[in-house]
């Protein structure tokens, strides 16, 4: 479908008055072209004319945000990305999530992890920065907890502000102590309007306390089948309903405050309450533990970049103001692990690791947006 055909689409789908309209046909125009597939009943009447959902146009949407390289840049100016997690049991995720992020192009990757996780996270790579602050409860005792968390906070505080995206969760644990810290550092990055992915346990924390995220529109979920399915349960007091997923996926957004939503599947489904885009590229067949760690770290370099592009003095209009870079940096996120994820099994069919989906992600980014 080219942009006039969709820009149609659009246009018969939607009613001109709409402001969601307006902001979706600003959107085509900006970043190439969707397919729209509004929902119908019998007769062509739109179920809700305040929701659309759109089939996204996830190259589109990279070609556009995605930075060249100019012999001009300046360490730090394509991107700083924070990933706060790993604890004894899990160390792995957490480097997963950083490393794809340095792959894709951030400049900067920083793993903020507990101790006993620091030594094994920095002997997997010498390009991540390792900050081993965090504390578990079997290392404070009850009346250290106060200090140690002043601490803790302090230390993630020095960093904050120069980060232009964090990663939460990944590798994280369930430690009460350490959940406790990190809600903090999550109000911290809130206050520091400083977007966050939150993923894997990163989600168990933020079920059981939705103020940390309620109404934050730089706040992106990344649940797997399970964690939407708490979500669900916990928000808005039901069961999921597949048969209604895009208007259930768009309820729940908008009851958590407008946060940005990107529900893994077959087809990953992401919203902001005001629309429901669908990215369908096909992946692959092989479910190796961790490709959710990558998309995490994918969704934070491209929001963080979109967030970039939106903001420049050549992107400035109240339309543009408008988009939401969270969701355009969740389209492209969710698509390029799936190509790298393609290419992948490609070559290693069934043996097919993470590490193998990571190693592919320049591949594919660099067929879709070059470096030149």
């Amino acid at each position: 479908m080219n942009f006039i055909d969709s820009s149609i689409c659009l246009e018969n789908c939607m009613l001109a008055s709409s402001s969601v309209y307006r902001r979706q046909l600003f959107l085509i125009r900006s970043l190439g072209g969707y397919c729209c597939r509004v929902h119908m009943e019998g007769g062509g009447r739109a179920i809700s004319s305040s929701l659309s959902t759109l089939g996204a146009d996830a190259e589109g949407v990279m070609r556009k945000i995605t930075p060249k390289l100019d012999p001009s840049l300046y360490k730090g100016q394509a991107g700083k990305v924070a990933v706060i997690g790993g604890c004894r049991e899990y160390t792995g995720a957490p480097y997963f999530a950083a490393i794809s992020a340095l792959k894709i192009g951030a400049d900067l990757s920083h793993v903020f992890c507990t101790k006993d996780a620091a030594a094994v996270i920095k002997s997997y790579s010498p390009e991540l920065i390792v900050h081993p602050i965090l504390e578990e409860s079997y290392s404070v005792r009850d009346d250290e907890k106060a200090t140690v968390s002043a601490k803790v906070l302090g230390e993630v505080k020095k960093w904050m502000e120069r980060f232009d995206c964090i990663v939460v969760g990944p590798g994280l644990g369930r430690d009460p102590f350490l959940l406790n810290c990190v809600g903090d550092i999550i109000r911290q990055a809130r206050d520091a309007k400083i977007p966050t992915v939150i993923d894997g346990d990163g989600l168990f924390l933020v079920t059981n306390k939705l103020d940390l995220v309620k109404g934050n529109s730089l706040a992106i979920l990344t649940p797997n089948v399970n964690e939407y399915k708490r979500l669900v349960e916990k928000v808005l007091q039901c069961q999921v309903n597949d048969e209604d997923a895009y208007e259930q996926l768009s309820s729940l957004a908008r009851s958590i405050g407008g946060v940005t939503i990107l529900r893994k599947g077959k087809t990953d489904l992401i919203s902001d309450g005001l629309t429901v885009n669908e990215v369908s590229i096909f992946g692959s067949p092989r479910r190796c533990g961790g490709q959710g760690d990558i998309l995490s770290g994918s969704v934070a370099v491209f929001s963080s970049w979109a967030r970039h592009h939106l903001s420049t003095k050549n992107n400035e209009s109240s339309m543009q103001s408008s988009l939401n870079p969270m969701v355009l940096g969740s389209i492209a996120g969710s698509a390029l692990l799936r190509k790298a994820a393609s290419l992948a099994f490609e070559n290693k069919k069934r043996s097919t690791l993470t590490t193998d989906i990571i190693e592919c992600l320049g591949k594919s980014l660099e067929d879709i947006c070059p470096a030149f």
